[in-house]
């Protein structure tokens, strides 16, 4: 999702990869739509992230009759050589939870 900023751009910090990823931290037993709705994206695109990220061991997907269950493995590190080795888990545990906690605030 692209949203203008007050300099007229569109982008966003994180890829499709990374809003997928927080979104299936947030819900594991999300629906493909809804992962592709919060994230912004299509469902065939989300389809194709989410392989993309149990291809590379960042995620399990578990079927329970027609439901999938997703695991997130927390001790992952990012691929970009800036991060370092660093794991997943904290950056994961920080969206997710203050996304969380924005969207109880905004219902009280």
């Amino acid at each position: 999702m692209s949203l203008p900023d007050d300099r007229g751009g569109s982008w966003t910090l994180l890829t499709g990869h990374g809003h997928v990823l927080v979104e299936i931290a947030k819900d594991p037993g999300a629906r493909i739509r809804d992962i592709a709705a919060a994230a912004g994206i299509t469902e065939r695109t989300a389809q194709s992230i989410v392989a993309d990220l149990e291809e590379a061991g960042y995620i399990t997907r578990t079927r329970t009759g027609r439901r999938t269950r997703y695991t997130v493995n927390t001790d992952s590190v990012f691929r970009h050589p800036a991060q370092g080795g660093h794991r997943i888990g904290p950056f994961l545990d920080l969206l997710a939870t203050a996304s969380t906690g924005e969207r109880a605030a905004s219902d009280g």
